[in-house]
């Protein structure tokens, strides 16, 4: 496999940058065999049988991008220098992994100052990223990062326009609970309460997996053999209440189907490692035609960069002839693409 069979066309006014309102309202491409349907996401309810069961990322995205100064008094005089960080997963000794910039600005043992309350040592750096040791931890970290940062929006949409503040709101899950991401599990922000109670009145189920989503999910395929790609590894946890929830689904042969490709990741990894059972520990599967999946019996997922390793997790579940002419439907019919796009139910 080459990575220009996951390549396509997109014209740039499909990139969405702000989510449809509301957020049920966004449309819905569903693949039901092979044929296609344009819909909407509340009519979720007509495609979702009694008795699914839906696997929801509860992650929270944490307000990961920072802007501070770094103050240097030298023979010279005193200098500044505006420093831009984004955090991407805390390291073993109580240091931040982060992307610096310039990180060159930036000498080891330097305090950074984000805020009053905010500020953070560089105790050094590797593979090109900055380890930060913050000022505060525990709740009095997370009250001042609130306060301080924004929130890490994806390159695609960083590049046309600056985070503001209604992006706290449209960048994270209405079930968002336990802190840890960088990105957003982005099918699951097609949710709010009326379509969940819409969903429960259905008789669909839901269950609750964390799968702390990193910047290594923006990372390019640098390889032309895809094969030989290596994912960047994020933390995870299947719990027990999870793990029976899905165990329950397949004994009475009801459909298990994530919301989003980090919760696919997930339980695909908990069942090549241990079954249907309880799972937590750092995860790098890399999923692409030829994977044989374990519990996965469908998907809801945003539409994806070209040549990306999502494009070869959702060509992996429902073919890469199929996907070709999702693809083509969805750009021939001005569906809005990644993040904040409009999303597809893909039923193998």
């Amino acid at each position: 496999m080459k990575l220009s069979d996951f390549d396509f066309e997109l014209p740039e006014n499909l990139i969405a940058t702000r989510p449809a309102v509301p957020r049920s309202s966004a449309r819905l491409l569903v693949a039901d065999g092979d044929t296609i349907h344009d819909q909407r996401v509340t009519d979720l309810v007509n495609w979702l049988r009694p008795g699914d069961l839906l696997v929801l990322n509860d992650t929270k995205v944490i307000p990961a991008r920072l802007f501070g100064t770094r103050a240097r008094t030298s023979a010279q005089g005193d200098t500044t220098a505006k420093i831009e960080v984004t955090l991407l997963e805390p390291r073993a000794d109580g240091t931040w992994s982060a992307l610096v910039k310039p990180l060159k600005k930036v000498k080891q043992g330097e305090v950074v100052q984000f805020s009053d309350a905010l500020s953070a040592t560089l105790e050094g750096t590797s593979d090109g990223q900055g380890h930060l040791l913050f000022n505060l931890v525990g709740d009095d970290f997370d009250a001042a990062l609130a306060q301080a940062g924004a929130m890490p929006l994806p390159p695609y949409i960083a590049a046309k326009r600056a985070a503001d503040a209604q992006d706290t709101v449209d960048y994270q899950t209405i079930w968002a609970a336990k802190n840890g991401a960088v990105a957003a599990p982005t099918a699951s922000l097609h949710f709010d309460a009326a379509l969940i109670d819409a969903l429960t009145a259905r008789g669909v189920l839901t269950t609750h997996v964390t799968l702390h989503v990193g910047a290594g999910t923006f990372l390019p395929v640098k390889v032309d053999d895809v094969t030989t790609h290596k994912m960047h590894a994020e933390w995870g946890q299947v719990s027990a209440a999870a793990a029976a929830d899905i165990a329950a689904a397949k004994a009475r042969k009801a459909r298990v189907i994530p919301v989003g490709t980090t919760a696919l990741r997930l339980i695909e990894t908990m069942a090549r490692d241990v079954g249907i059972a309880p799972w937590e520990g750092e995860t790098d599967i890399f999923i692409y035609p030829g994977f044989t999946f374990g519990v996965t019996d469908g998907l809801m997922t945003n539409f994806h960069l070209p040549k990306s390793t999502l494009m070869m997790l959702v060509s992996a579940l429902v073919g890469q002839d199929r996907v070709r002419r999702i693809y083509d439907h969805a750009v021939g019919t001005g569906y809005r693409f990644f993040s904040y796009g409009d999303a597809s139910l893909l039923l193998p």
